[in-house]
């Protein structure tokens, strides 16, 4: 197995938002290898704590290796951030100081063909970040029907021409099965035309990452995730979100402003009468984005923006 690696991205500027100087518990939600953890651990006081979640085994393995000299201060555990709120109060953890969300797909999950993620490579139809899941991209490929497929790439992928892809995709499965990620690139390719080479992009990035989202239900219950990641907060605390398209951005955008703006009062009302006040507030007026010299070493940070929120003082 090659080595599984993650550069963390705009790390100067993640680890300048949760301050882990400051002590306490703080959560990586999405360990990856260990790349954003390394430098909080760093800089954590002695007493403090890290837990690294991840439910991808291989992550979980070569995190635990690089960050082995930080434990017992490093706790590296395999589930879902979805799950977060559970996993620590499992642990006798209630409230927490910092919290990092990375929401991309790792190097090592992209790079590594046998996982089936890139559009680039002969491998098999797979996707899962968890390669236990049941579900795997052949399933969605060869199982859904052409609505099912149409409703996700149109949605996820925000693909315009998801209905074509899809009837392409149908019509092909019928065939065969369509087992590979380069068969499943060259069908929609294919599908598309002479659209398919008016854009920068790769053809196929969209449906490829609408069934990816498909298969690990990345938005099915984040607005959930992110919520009860707040709620754990303690006073001071910090919680630092990456995302890496607009879907998961506006979830994340919603979520923050509603955490400090809460009234659902008529905005032509004279006094507010509900009762809700803000729990936590924006640090990050605006998304921040990678640097140039950032986006030039590492392409994949292109598309990547950064939002956090601090818990209000009177709030617990």
């Amino acid at each position: 197995m090659s080595e599984f690696k993650h550069i963390p991205i705009m790390l100067n500027e993640v680890i300048y938002l949760l301050d882990p100087k400051r002590g306490g518990i703080f959560v990586d939600g999405t360990l990856g290898g260990g790349g954003h953890s390394l430098e909080v651990l760093k800089r954590l006081p002695s007493g403090s704590k890290l837990y690294g979640i991840d439910r991808d085994e291989a992550a979980i393995m070569a995190a635990s290796s690089r960050l082995k000299r930080f434990m017992p201060a490093f706790e590296a555990i395999r589930g879902n951030f979805f799950d977060m709120k559970q996993i620590l109060a499992q642990r006798g953890v209630f409230g927490v100081d910092g919290i990092l969300l990375d929401l991309g797909v790792s190097s090592y999950q992209l790079d590594l063909a046998e996982r089936g993620f890139s559009y680039h490579d002969e491998a098999p139809l797979d996707m899962r970040m968890d390669s236990d899941a049941a579900l795997c991209a052949y399933d969605v490929v060869n199982g859904y029907s052409e609505a099912e497929l149409t409703r996700i790439i149109k949605e996820y992928g925000e693909e315009r021409f998801a209905s074509k892809v899809a009837k392409r995709i149908v019509n092909e499965r019928k065939e065969r099965p369509i087992a590979t990620t380069t068969q499943l690139s060259n069908i929609i390719k294919s599908a598309l035309g002479a659209a398919a080479y008016k854009e920068a992009q790769h053809p196929a990035r969209r449906t490829f990452q609408a069934i990816r989202i498909e298969v690990n239900g990345e938005l099915n219950g984040l607005e959930q995730a992110i919520d009860d990641a707040e709620s754990i907060l303690n006073p001071g605390g910090v919680l630092a979100v990456i995302t890496f398209h607009s879907l998961e951005a506006k979830i994340v955008k919603q979520c923050f402003k509603r955490y400090e703006d809460p009234c659902i009062c008529d905005k032509k009302a004279p006094i507010c009468v509900c009762q809700k006040k803000p729990s936590s507030r924006i640090i990050t007026k605006k998304a921040l984005i990678a640097s140039k010299e950032e986006m030039d070493d590492n392409p994949r940070s292109r598309s990547a923006q950064l939002r956090a929120i601090k818990k209000l003082d009177h709030v617990k």
